[in-house]
């Protein structure tokens, strides 16, 4: 890493989460100059997220940090992803579910990578580990944004130095908040958060307890959720080394959680009276969905916690975060490299609002079944009433937690509808089904995925810009036009024809024009007249 600032970035990043580092990687993997600044002194603080879902480990395959972070699996990759459910760890099972979050490897046709259970902070330094590998981007730790002002040409921004007791200039042309929940650029920019703040309050506990995985009868996990009348709640491996973590969903008002008071508390829950219990940390948080008013103001953008929030069950709020840095960073790298124009910036919460609402209420509906909704007077009676109880709500638990934890309908199935830089066709819309992904090319959907004969995946044919997906019968000289075209209007296109007759019939076109970030800007039978005026479009350029 470099000693001295990089003063004159492009982009400056205020925040090195999840969602700064994939904004950073997609513009550093495009040379555009960027500073990514981080006020903490390394990235991975909070023990916060542990599922990195099938399309974000999508992403790092594109990146080519998909085997690094699957090595880094700290449970491995053959761990069972199940999702226990019992009145304590050492009492009765109630349901499970197998393969939650589609962590299983091997190939599936659907999607090209798995998803994996692994703590966010090993996710943070996989990503970390990349940004520091690209030349284009400088990461500095213990800096702090103070202010910045905006001008037609740029933003000048004063950052803090902590180490020091310093400050520096950075002038850029855009300036992007990854910052989290208490976003210092939301609120420079007068955005705010609306919606519905308080759903509830929560701790999460990590500790170690030696044993503990071999002290109960439910097998191996990734989520135990404890249905009692006394400490309802959720435990699970959270790294090697014995480490877990706690999560009491009840609690009475004004309850704090204190780090001498948790070990009780987990013996208590799990009814292992003799388990021995480290505390390594406390964390208190506040479940809610909140939404900002906006996303942007001229040349300053919010991603991010910094523009959304909701409760963390179905593991989509670090993913959403990766996915919004994704989506803003080929569209500024496109605008700074002169073949996209301001107004794609423009799409930018076109796109994203939409599919932030949709995976907001998902959260929420899962967020209103937790286990002390789902407990009963006399669930853990030793009595054939007892039994027969915790059948009925075993089967409730089937069907309630089904849309948390089977969810690839949500992960792939979102649509940019509306979007001013997608060309609509005229096709009907898949019917949305949280659980039953189908997979359609109809213009603003995820474009289908599907091994080659070579063993490969076709995304992985896919270029850096934007590619024309041909079918086997699709015409040469469609394909040289587009080319002609897009050489002239200085778009990066990729052509790939691969001779897999299946395609055809997965895309159901002979063309199919796909976005940098896999999703699909275009399709039809045969290239138009003029090209030069779909590319215009799909880039901003239009009007």
């Amino acid at each position: 890493m470099k000693q001295e600032p990089n003063t004159q970035p492009q982009v400056l990043i205020v925040g090195a989460g999840p969602a700064g580092l994939a904004l950073a990687i997609e513009l550093g993997q495009r040379d555009i100059p960027c500073l990514l600044i981080e006020r903490n002194d390394r990235v991975g603080y909070a023990p916060r997220a542990k599922t990195t879902n099938v399309r974000t480990r999508e992403h790092m395959r594109r990146w080519g940090i998909a085997d690094a972070l699957r090595a880094a699996s700290p449970l491995g990759l053959d761990y069972p992803s199940n999702v226990v459910f019992c009145t304590r760890l050492n009492g009765p099972r109630l349901a499970s579910i197998e393969n939650a979050m589609y962590c299983a490897p091997g190939k599936n046709p659907l999607y090209s990578e798995h998803a994996q259970w692994i703590p966010q902070y090993s996710v943070e330094e996989v990503m970390r580990a990349h940004v520091q590998t690209l030349p284009s981007v400088e990461l500095r730790f213990s800096c702090e944004l103070a202010l910045f002002e905006q001008a037609d040409a740029g933003v000048v921004a004063q950052v803090k130095d902590l180490e020091n007791g310093g400050s520096f200039e950075v002038a850029c042309r855009y300036l992007v908040g990854a910052d989290g929940a208490r976003s210092t650029v939301r609120a420079a920019i007068g955005a705010r958060l609306e919606g519905s703040y308080g759903l509830s309050r929560n701790y999460n506990v990590v500790f170690r307890a030696p044993g503990l995985a071999q002290a109960h009868r439910h097998g191996p996990a990734i989520m135990y959720w404890q249905i009692n009348g006394d400490v309802p709640s959720l435990i699970g491996p959270m790294d090697s080394g014995d480490k877990w973590f706690f999560m009491p969903t009840q609690l009475r008002e004004g309850q704090k959680l204190s780090a001498e008071d948790a070990p009780d508390l987990i013996r208590r829950a799990t009814g292992l009276d003799a388990l021995e219990v480290e505390v390594l940390s406390t964390d208190e948080w506040v479940a809610s969905r909140l939404i900002a008013d906006k996303y942007a103001d001229r040349r300053v953008f919010l991603v991010g916690d910094a523009c959304h929030l909701h409760p963390p069950f179905g593991g989509y709020g670090m993913n959403m975060g990766v996915a919004d840095g994704v989506d803003l960073g080929w569209k500024i790298a496109a605008v700074l490299q002169g073949w996209g124009a301001p107004a794609l910036l423009d799409s930018y919460e076109k796109e994203r609002r939409p599919v932030h609402d949709m995976v907001m209420d998902e959260a929420v509906a899962n967020h209103s079944v937790l286990g002390n909704q789902l407990w009963q007077e006399g669930l853990e009676d030793a009595t054939e009433a007892g039994e027969q109880m915790r059948r009925e709500v075993g089967m409730r638990i089937q069907v309630a937690k089904l849309r948390e934890f089977n969810t690839l309908g949500v992960v792939l199935g979102y649509r940019y509808e509306g979007s001013p830089v997608i060309v609509p066709d005229g096709s009907e819309a898949p019917v949305f089904d949280f659980l039953n992904y189908i997979p359609s090319a109809r213009p603003g959907a995820l474009a289908p995925h599907a091994w080659l004969h070579d063993g490969s995946s076709l995304y992985d044919h896919f270029g850096q810009g934007f590619t024309l997906l041909a079918s086997h019968d699709a015409d040469a000289a469609g394909l040289t036009q587009a080319q002609e075209a897009a050489r002239a209007a200085g778009i990066p296109l990729t052509v790939i024809q691969p001779q897999e007759r299946v395609l055809k019939q997965l895309y159901g076109a002979r063309y199919t024009l796909i976005r940098p970030d896999q999703h699909v800007a275009w399709r039809a039978d045969t290239w138009p007249a003029d090209g030069g005026a779909l590319l215009k479009h799909i880039t901003g350029q239009a009007g």
